[in-house]
């Protein structure tokens, strides 16, 4: 107990952070949660241009990825004392994109001290659309909001506190910034060259936001707010960025000549400064597709959208269960064989969890998650219907869930019938690789025990977990009166004997 009378646990659950792992820098967000309302109680930001680190081969480089270790380790330094769940860590596009990412975010989680999470594109326009309408009054008006980061540019249309369509562009200051200006030089060729890369890369979207349409565009992220700072320190508005302005940036950029010495306009910092111009052609080739006459600014973007959803996280309004439910219920799933299976997958969780070291609520919510979509890929055929489900898991826009999490998903949803399949548990992280092979063994059990889909209940089964070894004890007669699932968990022993693991029961 603390001096007010506080437990330790609630006091740390006051105190939450957020880590934007982008491809040009890395923020890092602190706030704590009083009455309700979140208060900003540290931010810290370090330029490391992940995405330039990126070789021909989509590698990150070792300068780089020394870049991002140390920072890591800075801002693990604030983090220290704060609990795992409490904290939300998550990569956008060039740790996406990244082939040697899976040997990386190892050694990046290890000096952060916390998870980190690879997101969607989708996923991270949904958390930027969050964070800019937490900063904004609520009103009725339907929103453009618009995110330039290193290596994609997000552009979602909402309303209120909810996103209606969404999509994330390969296109950002990092990227375009080495694709047309590499060699440092501002000429008229270039110019047209990057705005005409912006045009085809909108090209596919741009009828879908017009029909949509919007009344209010705003935009958010480092290079945008980099922008407005120029064009007001140029005297051209008082805030906001208008189109005009944009050309009168371009042909300033043009006048000048080189990226070099962009640091001496007003407003530009020098870190900002050598993936400026890529940010601009972004900016300005988007409001000519889209028509865009006038931005406002906002402050909040994808980390003040993380603290949101944590904070929704902490309060038990976790969206990634909506996103289960709505997936579910778009594939007609059976929702009573669903619970069936999800209750007693839970339960023999909540007595195989301490002996398997599968305590927490997180392995909880997996387990239940996968127990509701086991059957959600025979919408397609039940032949192979687990590996349709699993498909499906994995490759769905699921709001709220990482590409670590989906993956995580799809695999519990694949191994929940017939042979156990070992190589798909050898794609996920280390640390993941047994947790989620154990937590694959209940839910087999908790199909194979409402396989009749009779809605009889299970009986009260003693189960006991060690290493490698589960044993079930049913009551006595039981076994004999059920003779088919006798012979279902002859055979699930047999399945779970060439993954290791030893079923015994009785």
């Amino acid at each position: 107990m603390s001096a007010d009378g506080a437990p330790a646990a609630q006091r740390s659950r006051q105190t939450i952070a957020a880590v934007d792992l982008g491809s040009n820098s890395f923020h890092l967000i602190v706030a704590r949660l009083e009455n309700g309302e979140l208060r900003v109680v540290d931010r810290l930001r370090e330029m490391v241009r992940l995405g330039g680190g990126l070789d021909k081969r989509r590698r990150i480089g070792a300068e780089a990825r020394e870049r991002a270790v140390a920072c890591l380790t800075r801002f693990g330094e604030r983090l220290a004392g704060l609990p795992e769940g409490c904290v939300r860590a998550v990569g956008t596009n060039t740790l996406r994109s990244a082939r040697n990412a899976e040997t990386l975010i190892p050694e990046m989680e290890r000096a952060l001290g916390h998870p980190i999470s690879i997101i969607s594109g989708v996923e991270e326009a949904r958390l930027i659309y969050l964070g800019v309408a937490h900063s904004l009054a609520s009103e009725g008006r339907r929103r453009l909001v618009m995110d330039i980061g290193g290596g994609s540019t997000e552009l979602i249309i909402g309303k209120g506190f909810e996103p209606r369509y969404m999509e994330s562009l390969y296109m950002g200051c990092v990227s375009l910034t080495r694709a047309r200006f590499a060699d440092g030089r501002i000429s008229r060729k270039a110019v047209k060259r990057a705005l005409l890369d912006v045009r085809m890369e909108l090209e596919p979207v741009v009828a879908r936001f017009r029909k949509l349409g919007w009344e209010r565009p705003i935009g958010a992220s480092g290079t945008i707010r980099a922008v407005e700072r120029v064009v007001r320190g140029q005297g051209w508005e008082r805030a906001g960025i208008t189109l005009s302005s944009l050309y009168r940036l371009r042909d300033l950029l043009l006048e000048m000549g080189k990226t070099e010495g962009l640091a001496a306009l007003p407003g530009l910092s020098e870190q900002r400064a050598p993936v400026f111009v890529g940010g601009v052609m972004v900016l300005l080739g988007t409001f000519e597709a889209l028509g865009i006459e006038r931005m406002e600014v906002s402050e909040g973007a994808l980390r003040e959208g993380l603290l949101y959803e944590l904070v929704g996280r902490i309060r038990d309004e976790d969206i990634r269960g909506r996103s289960v439910e709505e997936l579910a219920r778009r594939y007609g799933v059976d929702g009573e064989q669903a619970a069936r299976v999800r209750e007693t997958a839970l339960r023999l969780l909540s007595r195989a969890g301490k002996g398997w070291k599968l305590e927490g609520e997180p392995w909880q919510r997996m387990l239940g998650w996968a127990a509701q979509l086991h059957e959600v890929g025979l919408s397609i055929a039940h032949s192979q219907y687990h590996k349709h489900g699993a498909y499906i898991a994995e490759y769905s826009d699921l709001a709220g869930f990482s590409r670590q999490e989906q993956k995580l998903l799809a695999t519990l949803i694949r191994a929940h019938r017939r042979k156990f399949p070992v190589v798909e548990f050898q794609s996920l992280p280390k640390s993941q690789q047994r947790p989620a092979r154990r937590l694959a063994v209940l839910l087999r059990l908790a199909v194979l025990f409402h396989r009749s889909r009779n809605g009889e209940p299970v009986p009260g089964i003693e189960l006991k977990a060690q290493k490698e070894r589960l044993l079930l004890r049913f009551p006595a007669g039981w076994l004999e009166r059920h003779p088919l699932t006798a012979s279902d968990l002859e055979q699930e022993a047999a399945y779970l004997e060439a993954a290791g693991v030893r079923l015994l029961f009785k």
